[in-house]
């Protein structure tokens, strides 16, 4: 794929996502929804934040909308109580895979 190409459908995915009347997720938001999603677990805010480079405050306001939005929760770790985990949901399993299939569908478009 060309870079052309890789930027027409990264635009064309977030104007997809943007479209469908769904929540659409800020760049920092999708990056730690992947992480989640595509990492495998335990993730904690502190690793999250260690892992994107970020803040731990930035970690959980992202975290807050998503999950208001049923895309993740969050508990204390029982074993060290400092620690937040941050759990995955089916909302937030179906929300990645739908945004998977529209990411294989829409490059297959491309280049075809």
């Amino acid at each position: 794929m060309r870079p052309a190409q890789s930027l027409k459908l990264w635009h064309d995915v977030h104007l997809a996502l943007v479209r469908d009347g769904e929540h659409d997720l800020s760049s920092r938001q999708a990056a730690i929804l992947l992480t989640i999603y595509l990492d495998p677990p335990p993730h904690t805010v502190r690793g999250l934040a260690r892992k994107l480079g970020v803040t731990k405050p930035v970690v959980t306001r992202a975290l807050d909308t998503m999950g208001a939005l049923g895309y993740v929760s969050r508990r204390r770790d029982e074993k060290d109580r400092r620690n937040v985990i941050v759990q995955r949901t089916v909302k937030g399993a179906l929300t990645v895979e739908k945004i998977g299939d529209l990411v294989s569908s829409m490059a297959m478009e491309l280049t075809a």
